[in-house]
């Protein structure tokens, strides 16, 4: 085997890895969420096919067993609605009980008609719901540029590597729409809550709220699996240039 042959192969594996890992996570932390209920803030992870609770161990479930706050994905989407800001598109995750895809949470359906639902949004949950189509398409091009020897076709590899770049595209692009749309219910009940750029990266503040966020495990698969595809194409270069 080349040594472009097994650094794609390792590339396969670290693209398949990446579409089921989480990539990066969001947290909302005040007084009103003690450290002892939610150690972490409300927290949210978001992978390629959607955006799922990040709420974790017992103490942040057993005293609100009885109520839906208990999953930070559902809470923090009732924070972001007072201040006028559009539910948060759950892709693949945003089911009903039936297993039937809705275009927002049931505790969302009264605000948000479905004939209302804004474009950009409908448009980001397709993406959301066919990621998995486009990791099939990432490994099919990676594995014609793993076997088919007689040209470079370095095209068919710089696609899938470029992954990470695209969550970071959608990632900020989506932020800054959310942040600036935030008409949902005619204002905010927060006085004085401008349209503003969410963080991005690291911690900042909305309200009384301190906001947190960071890539996760997934995030850097993603990057190493970038590295490695890129290394993968050099040395098919370097074997074709001796051959």
């Amino acid at each position: 085997m080349k040594k472009y042959q097994l650094f794609g192969i390792i590339g396969v594996i670290l693209i398949v890895l990446t579409f089921f890992s989480p990539i990066w996570w969001v947290a909302l932390q005040s007084r009103q969420y003690p450290k002892n209920m939610y150690p972490k803030g409300i927290r949210i992870i978001f992978k390629y096919d959607g955006v799922y609770n990040g709420c974790e161990g017992v103490r942040e479930r057993e005293e609100l067993a009885m109520d839906v706050g208990a999953d930070c994905l559902i809470e923090m989407n009732k924070i972001n609605h007072f201040i006028g800001m559009y539910p948060i598109v759950q892709g693949v995750n945003d089911v009903d009980e039936l297993g039937e895809h809705v275009p927002y949470p049931v505790y969302a359906a009264e605000s948000i008609p479905e004939n209302e639902i804004p474009g950009a949004l409908k448009l980001l949950d397709n993406i959301l719901r066919s990621a998995k189509y486009f990791f099939i398409l990432f490994v099919v091009l990676l594995l014609f540029f793993i076997f088919y020897k007689k040209k470079l076709n370095g095209w068919a590899a710089y696609i899938p590597a470029l992954v990470p770049f695209y969550f970071l595209f959608v990632y900020i692009y989506y932020l800054y729409w959310y942040g600036h749309h935030l008409g949902l219910h005619g204002g905010g009940a927060f006085e004085g809550i401008k349209e503003f750029m969410p963080t991005v990266f690291g911690e900042g503040k909305v309200a009384q709220f301190t906001t947190v966020s960071y890539p996760h495990y997934g995030f850097g698969i993603a990057f190493l699996a970038f590295i490695v595809i890129v290394l993968a194409v050099l040395f098919k270069k370097k074997e074709l240039k001796n051959s």
